[in-house]
């Protein structure tokens, strides 16, 4: 269930409106159970201003069912998501809205931005804290597009220019009226149309004062028509992009400064703030529609377009885009379990397309949020074309490689193991878990070692292996409710390469420490974001991390994460070390050369710890 609130107030026009009604409905079309807000005391006069925008649109009909107006219609839904479309978004609604849900920023431009759990510009936007996706592509562009076989600069020779102006369904500093009444006058006989969306007594009084103007009421799917146009007159907005997807020309004159500073940063021709540096412009250019000002505004829009993805054909637009959406935030570090307040939220510190990364102010954790599922599966793809890919060699082909690594691990282990259990005059091998155990080769190598391994792991051919090639016990399924706990206590429980895995590692480790003896030895590995290439750019450590781990570990986090479970950490080793990494130096060497720089900046990693990765060992207290 999706809820979408979008911007109604006066002075903002009807941008806001029109794309949240679109998204309504689209996602109503998709399946998706949708519904928007508008406030009781906003409804009535936003219908009043709107009248013409809904009865045109074909809103007007059913579309109070899906209307909410009061906070306790929302408490009886359980939302997946919530849209704000709000331009900049008050602090309290903030508090109240990601309360309720995670939260989707389209546009957003207020003082909390840096705190939504998603953020999408479909316009442009000058802000320090950049976006999850820019992407004018995915507005509901017009299927309608101008041919352009035609050079424009020849057919201001041979025909009139077909103007269009239009400044939304708004247009309260009335720069429309103002732009069309100055072309007439200072313009070489182009054809104006002029959408108004004034009040009827203004409508007759534009007809009245613009002879020759082609003066009309807002215009259902207007973008529709855009084609028909050889320029297009507005101001920073969705229309001005509709246009260049359009291949219409386009010519912005700005009603606020900030609307000009994002004219400009996205590549528009403005004339400027306001009607008074639109009159200077015409006059300097000693005129405005001559053949060489199209033809510069053409390239424009062309550059625009190729910038912005708005040449090809559209894949996919908002609808689509938020109909396949399935969010996952979690309201509170999944490590610590730490809950701030609502609405504040821990501090973002990358965003990527389908990915918000946070860090925890508690345990100090980097804990990621999605927009779509993880475009992964865990079956024997996974461990054989995708481990290829990332090794060089199937993980069945590194058997005897990831057994040498186990060895050593197992080594580990016994140090930190206090294991003496007789029972008559027998000692009992120790009972080990292996979390995640792929196709078993830590498994295999503690059974040489004297331990009584067992594993668990989702992959069902793994488990196959597991049982019939290696005749060790395995289950299928997806931890904890894939391990047998009857078969419990452990003695050890291991995971390598697997804690990264889970959405919630809290409850995994809480689970750990009921099925572990008292003493009992939790060992694992995973990715640091302390390492070299953490250090070097966290940004591209990041960005450049697998879809499908949710948290990201350093050596000095997972002591108070250990701590808060009831675990003591005996031994930390930093492995991953990759002295091709460090910068300066690092780009010219190859990891099989191992020469005197490799190896001296092999001993610095060492030394300061700098490695990418780290295993853990520590007992349970």
């Amino acid at each position: 269930m999706v809820l979408i609130v979008p911007a109604c107030d006066k002075n903002l026009g009807g941008g806001h409106l029109r794309r949240s009604l679109f998204l309504l409905r689209a996602l109503e079309d998709g399946g998706r159970e949708s519904y928007l807000w508008i406030s009781e005391h906003q409804k009535e006069e936003v219908f009043t201003r709107f009248q013409k925008f809904f009865e045109s649109s074909g809103f007007s009909k059913g579309f109070h069912a899906r209307l909410l107006s009061r906070a306790k219609e929302l408490t009886g839904h359980s939302w997946d998501y919530i849209i704000l479309d709000r331009f900049r978004t008050p602090e309290k609604e903030f508090v109240f809205w990601s309360g309720l849900a995670p939260v989707i920023g389209i546009d957003e431009g207020g003082p909390c931005r840096s705190r939504f759990d998603f953020l999408i510009d479909l316009l442009p936007a000058l802000s320090n804290h950049p976006p999850n996706l820019s992407a004018p592509a995915l507005l509901p562009l017009p299927k309608r597009r101008r041919q352009l076989a035609r050079e424009t600069a020849k057919k201001t020779k041979n025909q009139p220019l077909r103007v269009l102006i239009s400044f939304g369904a708004e247009d309260s500093s009335k720069l429309g009226f103002s732009t069309a009444g100055f072309l007439v006058s200072n313009s070489s006989s182009p054809e104006i149309t002029l959408i108004s969306p004034t009040p009827d007594h203004d409508f007759r009084e534009a007809k009245r004062k613009l002879p020759g103007v082609r003066v009309m009421g807002i215009i259902p799917n207007l973008k529709e028509q855009l084609a028909e146009y050889d320029l297009f007159i507005t101001h920073f907005g969705i229309g001005a992009f509709e246009a260049v997807y359009a291949r219409v020309p386009v010519l912005l004159i700005s009603p606020t400064a900030y609307h000009e500073k994002l004219a400009r940063s996205a590549g528009f021709y403005s004339l400027g703030i306001g009607l008074e540096i639109f009159h200077t412009e015409v006059r300097r250019h000693k005129g405005i529609l001559t053949p060489d000002i199209m033809k510069a505004l053409e390239v424009r829009r062309g550059k625009i377009a190729t910038r912005f993805g708005l040449e090809g054909e559209q894949e996919e637009d908002l609808g689509a885009f938020f109909g396949d959406l399935t969010p996952s935030s979690p309201p509170a570090c999944p490590a610590c379990e730490e809950k701030l307040e609502a609405g504040e939220g821990n501090p973002v510190v990358a965003r990527f397309p389908e990915e918000t990364y946070r860090r925890c102010t508690n345990c100090g954790i980097i804990y990621l949020s999605r927009l779509k599922a993880p475009p992964i599966t865990y079956d024997e793809d996974y461990f054989f074309e995708s481990y290829k890919k990332q090794y060089g060699k199937t993980y069945l082909e590194d058997f005897p490689n990831l057994m040498e690594m186990a060895h050593k691990r197992l080594v580990n282990i016994k140090q930190c193991l206090n294991f003496t259990h007789i029972e008559g005059n027998l000692e009992l091998k120790p009972s080990i878990l292996d979390i995640g155990c792929a196709y078993g080769p830590f498994m295999a190598a503690a059974a040489e070692a004297g331990f009584s391994p067992a594993g668990v792991d989702p992959v069902e051919d793994a488990v196959r292996y597991v049982n019939e090639e290696l005749g060790l016990p395995a289950w299928q399924g997806f931890f904890p409710t894939g391990a047998k706990a009857e078969d419990g206590p452990f003695d050890v429980v291991t995971l390598w390469y697997v804690t990264e895995h889970f959405k919630e590692p809290g409850k995994v480790l809480r689970e750990i420490h009921r099925l572990l003896r008292e003493e009992g030895v939790l060992a694992f590995s995973t990715p640091s974001f302390s390492g070299i290439s953490g250090r070097r750019r966290l940004q591209s450590f990041l960005k450049n991390s697998p879809p499908d781990h949710f948290t990201v570990w350093s050596p000095r986090t997972c002591k108070k994460i250990l701590q808060l479970y009831g675990f003591r950490p005996c031994k930390i080793v930093i492995t991953g070390h990759h002295p091709e990494r460090f910068p300066l130096f690092g780009r010219f060497l190859r990891p099989e050369s191992r020469g005197l720089v490799y190896r001296l900046l092999f001993l610095i990693s060492r030394i300061f710890r700098l490695g990418d990765t780290f295993e853990v060992y520590c007992t349970k207290e």
